[in-house]
């Protein structure tokens, strides 16, 4: 009953060196969004509504590329590629709620943005900390309940013939591949999904940023105009990179997928985004910038003092 992964681009050649590098660009996502949420905890100047969403964001991107990865890699260095079924729908539940809520969490922090910069005097009244957390967890919520359904659905397909799946992990659209029945209905859902999931919000948000962009012009204040724009543009790189390749994933006509674009699109939105995130956002953000110099300032500080002693 078991499933068998191809992994990675069955027959390429220096797949060793792929590999590797998907290692280590694992091992900088999960140190960098480790980072930024431990920043966004001790430092007080980032106990704000809008870091709050991005160490949600941080946390989500921690456990989506952990739920990929160290499979992969196990599986490529042991030579074992089986999956049992209810590891490979375990695997599918963690991977679509966790996508599903970045898209809900992402247009959430859309809103957050609105507000700050279009209606910066209600702003704390409008996100205060209740509202946060009910974003929060609406983005978890969400993700998880259209998750389980999606899920225990593509799960129920009974498999003809071959139980081999042309991925790196157990996805959904390549289940489906594997199933011996009518499977039409199902497509149809999974596109409605789609819609509700990705093209609603990717449409509040770029209008929510249309809005935004038409504030900004009007300030006055020349350092107040730059700071939000470089916040703006850091939230919709961060939209591109989630919203483009999940689109083309599963709003594709099932005709139109192949095996090999399938594992690009899941490598640019599982396993690259997570490590971007924290850098687009940190990089070119002050605040976050000077709270690591703190820290680390404390840190020297600290073991300065215990040498003295």
């Amino acid at each position: 009953m078991d499933f068998i992964l191809l992994g990675l681009f069955p027959g390429i050649k220096h797949i060793n060196v792929l590999v590797s590098a998907i290692l280590l660009i694992y091992t900088v996502a999960v140190t960098t969004n480790s980072i930024l949420i431990f920043l966004i905890w001790v430092d007080s100047h980032l106990h704000t509504p809008m870091y709050f969403l991005l160490s949600q964001l941080a946390l989500m991107d921690l456990t989506l590329i952990s739920s990929t990865v160290p499979k992969m890699a196990t599986d490529f260095f042991s030579g074992k590629r089986s999956i049992s079924q209810v590891a490979c729908g375990t695997q599918i539940f963690f991977f679509l709620t966790l996508g599903i809520a970045e898209c809900i969490l992402i247009t959430l922090m859309a809103f957050d943005r609105y507000v700050a910069i279009c209606n910066p005097l209600r702003y704390t009244l409008i996100m205060s900390q209740k509202v946060c957390l009910q974003m929060a967890s609406i983005s978890w919520a969400g993700g998880a309940l259209i998750s389980l359904m999606h899920t225990v659905y593509a799960m129920h397909f009974p498999i003809c013939g071959s139980r081999e799946i042309s991925h790196f992990l157990c996805e959904v659209m390549a289940i489906l591949k594997l199933a011996c029945e009518d499977i039409s209905a199902y497509e149809k859902a999974v596109v409605m999904t789609s819609i509700v999931v990705l093209l609603i919000p990717l449409s509040f948000i770029l209008s929510s940023y249309a809005l935004i962009f038409l504030a900004v012009l009007r300030m006055n204040s020349v350092e107040g105009r730059n700071k939000a724009l470089a916040t703006c543009s850091s939230h919709l790189t961060v939209v591109s990179l989630y919203f483009g390749p999940a689109m083309l994933v599963y709003m594709r006509p099932t005709s139109y997928h192949s095996p090999k674009l399938d594992q690009v699109l899941f490598m640019l939105g599982a396993i690259l985004t997570p490590m971007m995130n924290p850098l687009i956002y940190s990089l070119r953000n002050k605040e976050v910038v000077g709270a690591l110099k703190n820290v680390l300032g404390r840190c020297l500080t600290s073991n300065y003092t215990t040498k003295v002693r």
